[in-house]
């Protein structure tokens, strides 16, 4: 049976913002018997995905294809970045029974890439390390042979706990610094630059055959000289993959988008990445950083 494709344009799913979006920026959206049945199971095993929760573009495609990333720890944040849609609010303690629904779905879902992400629990003493390498080691155990990527906050630069999530064997070591350091004040406060490019770099020396990834979103107002050197700054950690995609204002009470950057502007910045030693680069307008995560680990993992 044929899913049900609509064009429909990306500007019904959020606020208005202040600039109009190009056509680039619509999307065919399917929808269908995939795309409900991870919706359901989702709903009824009371988990959570960052598709829904941050608003990706993606989550109709990804779902359509039996693919979500997981949000654990709940789906409210200690921090209140200014890009993202993840609640910032109270929070309640993590589910210790939330690793084992994860890799449950995960076999409902015949996975064979999996990827794990949470909010920030800066209220944590480990920043929730310990709940990352739970789920890895539970996915691993229901699930033999299925590759797990974690995208990770920066657990306040705590080394221990990055060991604790590393130890637990995941397939590739994601954490994103989302944007050029002059911006950090305004987009990430909470969060640091250095601090960010520091924690990629203890992953990459910590264990060397951990992959580790990395994503920028474009669209901010950073310069080119900007991007460029954030690109040689990552690389410089042992950072080998990386994402780069559209910023996309989730509604009226995040920062604006300062321009929308052309897909062939997207594909420059991948060829300038590929030359500096990148081993793989996704980038486009609709690039996230678990998009097609798994095809981006086979290009590199032979």
């Amino acid at each position: 049976m044929l899913e049900k494709v609509h064009e429909v344009p990306l500007e019904i799913m959020r606020t208005p913002v202040r600039v109009k979006k190009p056509p680039w920026l619509r999307k065919r959206l399917p929808t269908g018997p995939g795309y409900e049945e991870v919706r359901r199971m989702m709903k009824g095993d009371s988990l959570h995905t960052v598709c829904q929760e941050a608003h990706c573009p993606n989550q109709w495609e990804c779902f359509s294809r039996h693919t979500a990333t997981f949000l654990i720890m709940g789906d409210r944040c200690t921090r209140n970045c200014r890009f993202c849609a993840v609640v910032h609010g109270p929070l309640a303690e993590p589910d210790a029974e939330e690793p084992s629904r994860v890799a449950e779905a995960v076999r409902s879902l015949g996975l064979e890439y999996v990827v794990v992400t949470s909010v920030t629990r800066d209220d944590l003493p480990d920043g929730g390390a310990v709940f990352f390498a739970e789920t890895i080691r539970e996915i691993r155990r229901r699930n033999p042979g299925a590759d797990v990527e974690v995208l990770i906050p920066d657990f306040q630069g705590d080394e221990a706990a990055l060991a604790v999530v590393l130890d637990a064997g995941p397939s590739v070591l994601n954490h994103n610094i989302e944007t050029v350091e002059r911006l950090y004040p305004t987009v990430r406060p909470g969060a640091d630059y250095h601090r960010s490019l520091q924690l990629l770099e203890r992953a990459h020396s910590y264990n060397p055959s951990v992959p580790v990834k990395s994503g920028m979103m474009l669209g901010l107002g950073e310069k080119p000289e900007e991007i460029k050197k954030a690109l040689k700054d990552l690389f410089e950690t042992g950072c080998r993959l990386l994402t780069l995609g559209q910023y996309l204002q989730p509604s009226e009470n995040h920062l604006p988008v300062e321009r929308f950057v052309p897909p062939e502007e997207f594909e420059t910045w991948k060829t300038v990445a590929l030359d500096m030693g990148f081993l793989a680069v996704s980038s486009g307008p609709f690039v996230r950083s678990s998009y097609k995560a798994g095809e981006m680990f086979g290009a590199v993992s032979g």
